[in-house]
């Protein structure tokens, strides 16, 4: 996915860019409303994020722009300007959604996600899934049920949402921030080794006795269910 971040501040455009090229995505990043627009309108992107505060030209009067021109683009707003009159405003200029500052970056992408599989399905009825599978595991959301092989696994709720989240992203490297905020729900130091020692006791169950590894650490990066050879 190919997306366009315009942020002003540097060093959160720089965080927010760094995390989403470690999701597997192509970032631009513009840091006034004047770039940013010119960006929008001479290259094809899958979603931009747009902070309504912006210097040369604010983040309403690029989207309204796009929006003249019949740029269909889906754009999410940022914005720690987070009262209903505030967000109406946004939509009306054209936005797809409106997320208020300070924000965890896990909500970040999962808008993000779901923004751009809006665009991709426009006219589709959306489907709510309730199982995941890779290779020979599977899960069912519903029943909490988590076979490998077809034999039955039992896991912690905080090892059952680890592997879910492993499955969702089955192929992609997950960083170990990326894993804490959409696990744990918060913010800490991602040296800590909880990340680690949870990862290892899922293995356990997961993995050991059977012919083919699933979970697997990329080394300086994080980890990864995918198979040994690398498909996805």
């Amino acid at each position: 996915m190919k997306i366009l971040v315009i942020e002003d501040d540097v060093p959160s455009a720089t965080y927010m860019a760094k995390g989403l090229e470690e999701s597997g995505h192509a970032i631009d990043l513009a840091h006034d409303g004047k770039t940013g627009l010119l960006l929008a309108a001479t290259n094809d992107y899958d979603v931009l994020v747009v902070d309504r505060m912006l210097p040369g030209l604010d983040g309403l009067s690029v989207v309204k722009t796009l929006r003249a021109t019949g740029n269909a683009t889906p754009v999410l707003f940022l914005s720690a300007l987070g009262q209903v009159d505030n967000r109406v405003e946004g939509l009306k200029a054209g936005g797809d959604d409106y997320l208020v500052k300070p924000y965890a970056f896990s909500e970040l992408l999962a808008r993000i996600e779901a923004l751009a599989r809006r665009g991709a399905a426009a006219g589709e009825g959306e489907v709510q899934v309730t199982s995941l599978r890779y290779a020979d595991l599977g899960m069912d959301l519903l029943s909490r049920r988590v076979e490998r092989d077809g034999r039955r696994i039992d896991l912690q709720p905080r090892e059952f949402k680890l592997l879910e989240v492993l499955l969702r992203h089955a192929g992609q490297v997950m960083t170990r921030t990326m894993l804490l905020e959409k696990v744990w729900d918060y913010r800490f130091d991602p040296q800590t080794n909880i990340i680690d020692v949870h990862i290892s006791r899922l293995r356990q169950k997961i993995d050991k006795g059977f012919d083919v590894p699933l979970i697997h650490t990329v080394r300086g990066a994080g980890y990864s269910l995918r198979a040994p050879d690398g498909t996805p």
